[in-house]
């Protein structure tokens, strides 16, 4: 987990250099590691991942903050065995990204077994020599 967080880091502390035409592979890097955090309930990762305004909606409706997300993050009763993306989209800006792409998660939540596909949709800003995450939505899918 050290070795994700670390990495997490070097990636989101990339020197204004790297803003170049590679910041499509370096976003759909922190998209992925996102995955791993949310498997491990690394908020540490996760917080330097997401600006100080982010703003979360999830599928049920649920809007949070920053904050929020993070403990959300913390919870062990969701507990993901798996959290991946395909479909992967980004559209890059100036200095920004929009990233759409399709979700599956399955594990258990409270001892429920659970498996979700989705649709999000993530907004990243450059911004002081990184890329953070500022907005993400996601959407179920019935299968």
């Amino acid at each position: 987990m050290r070795y994700l967080a670390l990495c997490l880091l070097l990636l989101t502390t990339l020197p204004a250099l790297a803003q170049s035409k590679g910041d499509d592979k370096i976003i759909l890097a922190l998209e992925n590691g996102w995955n791993q955090a949310q498997i491990h309930h690394d908020a540490k990762a996760l917080e330097s991942l997401v600006a100080d305004g982010f703003i979360s909606t999830d599928n049920d409706g649920t809007v949070m903050n920053k904050a929020q997300f993070l403990a959300d993050t913390k919870d062990m009763s969701y507990k993901a065995d798996t959290v991946a993306n395909d479909e992967v989209k980004v559209q890059m800006f100036d200095k920004a990204a929009v990233v759409t792409g399709r979700y599956h998660a399955k594990g258990t939540e409270k001892g429920k077994a659970f498996d979700h596909w989705g649709r999000f949709t993530d907004t990243w800003i450059y911004e002081s020599g990184r890329w953070q995450c500022v907005a993400s939505h996601t959407s179920h899918l019935a299968r």
